[in-house]
């Protein structure tokens, strides 16, 4: 499957805001946010002025930022939009709810990864294990009572474990439950809820963007 492959910090000053798409960098003085602040990529990027988008424009960027957040390309964004839109309940809501139960986004909101995209090549290369069940495609909707873990041969990977160590501190979802510390492995305990979804986004303006 195509997958952006540029430069992903740039991506975040673009938005404007940090969108962890880097990993441990995004948590250190060194990410470009914390160093050259918020202002657009490339040469002439500190000279330009943000103007305030009305509209369509804000209605775009909020669809780019969730988009870019969540490792997505517009074709495939667009059919997660289309499938919510189908649900019973809230679109915006179904749509987030859809990304959150993503097998690559659960692997990272567990913190077996340090990224999505570092989550989406654990799933991809075979690592991560469903009701001990290999499964490598990273758009593998997660449901309640499912238990996502490591496979053994891979459990003491130092890059995972430290991950592992340091989720606390970045916060884990209150519907992933880690029962216990010693084994990688944590379980969908409920289907996730808007309040668990911290990043600053509003959805209401995707559906109207996609509904125009």
């Amino acid at each position: 499957m195509a997958r952006y492959r540029g430069p992903v910090c740039r991506l975040c000053r673009r938005e404007g805001i940090k969108l962890f798409l880097k990993g441990d960098r995004c948590y250190k003085p060194s990410c470009p946010i914390e160093k050259r602040g918020t202002y657009p990529p490339g040469q002439h990027g500190r000279d330009a002025k943000r103007g305030k988008l009305t509209g369509y424009g804000e209605q775009l960027r909020e669809k780019q930022k969730v988009k870019r957040m969540y490792g997505m390309l517009e074709g495939q964004f667009k059919n997660y939009f289309e499938k919510a839109s189908r649900q019973r309940g809230i679109v915006g809501e179904n749509l987030l709810f859809l990304l959150e139960r993503r097998l690559d986004n659960v692997v990272y909101r567990i913190g077996f990864a340090t990224s999505r995209a570092h989550a989406r090549q654990l799933v991809n290369h075979g690592h991560v294990r469903v009701n001990n069940k290999k499964v490598n495609i990273p758009s593998f909707q997660v449901r309640v009572g499912d238990v996502i873990s490591i496979k053994e041969e891979s459990a003491s990977n130092p890059i995972i474990l430290q991950s592992f160590e340091t989720a606390v501190g970045r916060g884990r979802p209150s519907w992933l439950e880690v029962e216990n510390r010693n084994i990688l492995a944590a379980r969908v305990v409920a289907l996730p809820k808007r309040e668990d979804i911290t990043q600053p986004i509003n959805e209401q303006m995707i559906v109207e963007l996609y509904s125009k």
